[in-house]
């Protein structure tokens, strides 16, 4: 044996198999940069646990950003899993609302979870509010005279009511003389209604029954939403031109 075969086999560990050495080097190597991925239980328990502790929908894109050391296709298949599972469950479950996910209580015993909270009954909005906001879902984006007009009253200050509340904003201007404001709902509206986006809105019918008014021949028939002039970025607070 030369000297040469002498230096390479004292070099390879003993009971090793020829050629094994190379193998286990780059093992090695890829094993010292690449992170394993999280068990599937315990992703699942912390995407639970975000979006139980948000206070708004958590989106699939925050959620990923927040877990960005775990694959997005493992995140969002905890997303879908954690859905399946709030299924079976008789008090909560998990619903898309707003463009993302939140933890609620089921439709059918809000009811019994009002009872918990009955002493801000005084919160909620009158029937005015809440027909000048239908008016508003179902037309936008709408002016006030086109809101006055429809039903039949001045909504100024019901306007100011749901613009504090968030629950509608201006959303632009209509491209007419005077270039009145616009106005649409908001996220926050999405979020109070536990609707996904403004196409989950039930039949005005079905609304108007639920309010206890009348609803106006021209809701009956969802229009088509008019141009509208888009509020510059950066610019002046509109309402300080107008208020409504």
């Amino acid at each position: 044996m030369s000297e040469h075969e002498e230096n390479a086999n004292d070099a390879t560990p003993a009971g090793t198999p020829a050629g094994a050495e190379a193998v286990v080097g780059e093992t090695d190597a890829v094993g010292e940069g690449a992170k394993p991925r999280m068990d599937v239980a315990q992703l699942k328990a912390i995407v639970e646990a975000l979006v139980y502790a948000s206070p708004d929908p958590l989106t699939p894109k925050l959620l990923v950003k927040l877990l960005a050391d775990e694959p997005k296709e493992d995140v969002l298949a905890a997303v879908e899993a954690l859905k399946q599972d709030y299924e079976s469950r008789p008090g909560l479950h998990m619903a898309e609302v707003a463009g993302g996910v939140q933890i609620t209580t089921r439709p059918e015993l809000h009811d019994w979870v009002r009872r918990l909270f009955h002493e801000r009954t005084t919160q909620k909005l009158s029937v005015a509010s809440l027909e000048t906001l239908s008016v508003i879902a179902y037309k936008q984006p709408i002016t006030q005279a086109e809101i006055g007009e429809i039903r039949g009253v001045n909504t100024s200050g019901v306007l100011a009511t749901l613009l504090e509340r968030h629950l509608i904003k201006i959303v632009g201007r209509k491209n007419v003389i005077g270039r009145p404001f616009l106005y649409g709902t908001t996220k926050e509206f999405l979020i109070r209604f536990g609707l996904r986006d403004v196409n989950d809105l039930p039949k005005i019918e079905d609304v108007a029954q639920q309010l206890g008014f009348e609803p106006p021949p021209v809701l009956i028939e969802r229009a088509v939403p008019e141009e509208m002039l888009p509020l510059e970025e950066g610019g002046d607070d509109p309402a300080s031109d107008e208020r409504p």
